[in-house]
């Protein structure tokens, strides 16, 4: 890849991680010596296993898929440019762009569209190019992540087919500053019979599968967002508004995501496909884990002597001198809630996960079945919902990154806040 491309490239405001696989690629390719030219496909080729890579301006190329079938991203990375140069929404989104490769079992093809989360395509195809073709509609799809698949079942009869995405706008993503990305992945949710100071409700353990990443904020909403968006203050600990909000219910909870929904769509930084919502128990979990399964995501702390710096609860949150502001007075002691990301965060960024208050979730409460679940939501109906992590109230071991209890949805208390995470609507 030469300077002036690359310079190119780097202009507008593209997604960072399509950024990355255009750079990879195209100097992959730059070492390859034949780059494909952009033309439609032979019948030979099309009887043959190749892949399709068109842009969103109707580009379209073929190889195929020996080891030079990479010098089709090459292309791929001009007709991004191409689209972009022509369309004038450098500064929106990234073009959309389409990749199709036949299945071992024709007439099917899978068609993987590529562009940016929001957007609105409309995925057509023809049966043959030059200006005659006639491009007709095959679905219209919302994409809610970066890519989404579908399969064309082609009739027998059809013969070869061309493929194209026509976007049809979007409302860019507009991911605030501090929040985070979760990727997909897996884990073991719970603890297991071994883990020290576990309750039995953390078992047995589950195996689950989150398919779709999500944003989740760094910190716990704090009073000074509660208060700009809902109008009101509940918290008890006042003083510094930047201290979690405490005593909302889940109803409080759930109706402050609501809000914030429908306010970031108002003014356009929120595509429909998009919602703030509260994370899920098997998110949360994932989240605080952070990759790990251990007690805490710092380690097993045996004697909690590391937790301090991680977490607020019993043994840090207060003081002996009475404090400005509103606190709790107990055993001779004044305890209060502090100010957000004062303590260490985990390696995924995300601030008090043990500790300060607890996490309303969006699930209703129940045991884990066991074995293996896909994108768990929690019981279809219950009573309590789940909340997790300790507070500045608890004893340390309700801190651990398993435990997990519950309550009712209406209840308030100066234990209770909750944080918000970003993601597809499901």
């Amino acid at each position: 890849m030469d300077a002036k491309t690359e310079a190119i490239m780097r202009s507008g405001s593209w997604s960072k991680r399509l950024w990355r696989f255009l750079v990879k690629v195209t100097k992959a390719v730059d070492a390859l010596p034949n780059t494909p030219s952009c033309r439609g496909p032979s019948e030979a080729e099309l009887n043959s296993q190749f892949s399709i890579v068109a842009g969103k301006n109707g580009g379209i190329a073929s190889q195929p898929r020996s080891k030079s079938v990479l010098g089709m991203a090459h292309l791929a990375v001009w007709l991004c440019l191409m689209a972009v140069a022509q369309t004038g929404l450098a500064q929106e989104m990234f073009p959309s762009y389409l990749v199709a490769k036949p299945l071992s079992q024709p007439p099917q093809r899978v068609l993987t569209l590529y562009g940016y989360p929001g957007s609105t395509n409309e995925l057509q195809y023809a049966r043959a190019l030059g200006g005659t073709n006639s491009w007709r509609p095959l679905a219209q799809v919302v994409l809610t992540n970066s890519s989404i698949t579908i399969t064309d079942q082609i009739p027998p009869q059809a013969g070869q087919r061309f493929y194209r995405a026509v976007s049809l706008g979007a409302t860019a993503l507009a991911v605030p500053d501090d929040f985070a990305w979760i990727p997909p992945g897996r884990f073991l949710m719970g603890s297991p019979d071994t883990e020290e100071d576990r309750n039995s409700d953390e078992g047995p353990q589950t195996l689950v599968i989150l398919t779709r990443g999500f944003y989740m904020c760094k910190h716990l909403v704090t009073q000074a967002e509660y208060a700009e968006l809902m109008g009101n203050n509940p918290s008890w600990c006042v003083g510094d508004t930047n201290r979690p909000v405490e005593y909302v219910s889940w109803y409080d909870a759930t109706n402050y995501c609501y809000q914030l929904t429908e306010k970031e769509q108002s003014i356009r930084r929120l595509p429909a496909a998009w919602s703030y919502r509260l994370p899920t128990e098997a998110e949360w979990e994932y989240a605080c884990r952070a990759g790990t399964t251990t007690r805490f995501s710092f380690g097993d702390d045996p004697g909690y002597s590391e937790l301090p710096k991680y977490g607020w609860y019993d043994a840090d949150s207060y003081t002996t001198n009475k404090p400005p502001g509103a606190s709790y007075f107990m055993l001779g002691r004044y305890y209060m809630t502090h100010p957000v990301e004062q303590k260490l965060p985990n390696s995924w960024g995300l601030y008090d996960m043990y500790g300060e208050v607890s996490e309303w979730c969006q699930d209703w409460f129940g045991f884990y079945p066991g074995g293996t679940v896909l994108d768990p939501q929690g019981p279809a109906a219950g009573t309590e919902r789940i909340v997790r992590s300790g507070s500045w109230y608890d004893d340390a071991y309700a801190l651990r990154s398993a435990f997990r209890f519950f309550c009712e949805p209406k209840n308030t208390t100066g234990i209770y806040g909750f944080r918000v995470v970003l993601a597809p609507a499901r």
